[in-house]
């Protein structure tokens, strides 16, 4: 028997808009495949005037989001205005209203997804955001669900397409950093301001909530550690190719013995890892466990569409709910643990060193290293005319005798400048 389900949008922009047309233009489909017969009552936009690539009944459209979350035919919200505020008090007052919410919003989620998490509990609604990482790669719902009663191990994704499309090109076809990122702008996959994106803090959002489904213990995001790529160069990224690695801007969540450790970087993955040869603008999330081993997602992580996929997907289940009439149990639950703060993670090193052409230089490095209890694992040097330039990759040490190793090292005077540092990934999770 088919049944309707009221639907409120707060947003309709580039995700929104796709989700009001995947709406409106494939009901019929959606309604033969599930029996659901999904009605968009209202939406939220900020500019009535705005001309739309969508079109809904006169009546549906507002500039009052709580419009939204007040009209009684409305049965279940859909959050994709994004950003904290208003946002975060909209869902807030939708849940409390025992309305189910579905978003895409992870810098919301990480900042106060246990928060929303516990209202949605306690009034036994759902609470979802599939699309908040990895847009159309379903990952929340294994993490959270299918995979709740296994140890996991290790979380590593590339979650941000505009950084790996960025890197792919200065890879594959020799653009520096600007050509690449201009490009990206061109496309599509960068916003006009990228920052939040090159400097790795929108794969932190995300790293925030990855790590937290996947070990149970809530990580916001003041706790994840993230670098960006806008200081790497081509040589960099030839360099790696040379030893054998590919650099990617990679989240990675481990659970050691003495804590949960999340942090975003560049890294060096060797050739032959499954995240090595994820190109363009597509995500990936590699997961490791003792039962499961390993297993990896992959597709399309950014733009309208994909994004609007796992929405939609959101929506059903909601509204399956809803028509089931029980109050649900959120599969979400967060215990204690312990969160490690990166600095007492082991790590290495890759540098790229500017020093002078002479003798005893690299003694002289050496000698901060070992000082600092790092040892060197490999150098090269290649000079002319009174300078030269050192590539060394350091053996496992923890993460803060690095950084004091090369604070030393800079302040030589002997070395002109160390150009680049790089993680490098070992193959083994942090100790």
């Amino acid at each position: 028997m088919e049944s309707a389900v009221g639907i409120g949008i707060l947003g309709a922009g580039v995700v929104g808009g796709s989700l009001v047309r995947r709406l409106t233009e494939d009901n019929d489909a959606i309604r033969a495949k599930t029996g659901l017969d999904l009605r968009i009552v209202r939406a939220a936009v900020r500019d009535l005037s705005k001309e739309r690539d969508f079109s809904v009944p006169d009546g549906v459209l507002t500039d009052d989001p709580m419009a939204v979350i007040e009209d009684e035919n409305v049965k279940l919200v859909v959050e994709v205005m994004g950003g904290l505020d208003p946002a975060g008090d909209l869902i807030l007052a939708a849940l409390e209203a025992s309305k189910p919410v579905i978003t895409a919003n992870k810098e919301l989620i990480a900042a106060r997804g246990a928060e929303l998490i516990a209202v949605a509990d306690r009034n036994g609604v759902p609470f979802l955001f599939e699309a908040a990482v990895g847009g159309g790669i379903p990952i929340i719902r294994p993490l959270s669900e299918t995979l709740a009663g296994e140890q996991i191990d290790t979380v590593m994704g590339i979650v941000n397409g505009t950084t790996n499309f960025i890197l792919t090109r200065m890879a594959e076809d020799n653009q520096d950093f600007e050509q690449a990122l201009k490009e990206a702008q061109q496309l599509g996959y960068a916003e006009a301001d990228p920052t939040a994106d090159v400097s790795g803090a929108d794969a932190a959002a995300k790293a925030a909530i990855l790590s937290s489904l996947a070990f149970g213990v809530w990580v916001g995001f003041e706790s994840v550690f993230h670098e960006g790529i806008e200081n790497l160069t081509l040589v960099d990224l030839k360099n790696a190719a040379d030893l054998g690695y590919v650099v990617k801007l990679v989240a990675v969540a481990e659970k050691t013995p003495r804590g949960i450790c999340t942090r975003v970087h560049p890294l060096m993955l060797p050739k032959e890892h499954p995240l090595a040869g994820i190109r363009g603008s597509t995500n990936a999330i590699f997961i490791k466990g003792p039962t499961i081993d390993e297993l990896l997602f992959a597709g399309p992580g950014a733009g309208g569409a994909p994004t609007a996929t796992a929405v939609l997907g959101d929506v059903i289940d909601a509204a399956r709910e809803i028509l089931a009439g029980a109050e649900v149990s959120p599969a979400i639950r967060f215990g204690s643990g312990e969160i490690l703060d990166f600095a007492e993670i082991d790590t290495e090193w890759y540098l790229r060193i500017e020093v002078d052409d002479r003798p005893g230089v690299l003694a002289a490095i050496a000698h901060e290293f070992g000082a600092n209890d790092v040892s060197i694992k490999s150098v090269w040097q290649d000079g002319e005319h009174g300078e030269a330039t050192l590539l060394l990759i350091t053996h496992r040490a923890a993460e803060w005798k690095q950084r004091a190793a090369v604070a030393a090292v800079g302040g030589l005077t002997s070395v002109r400048r160390v150009s680049t540092v790089m993680r490098v990934d070992s193959g083994t999770a942090g100790r």
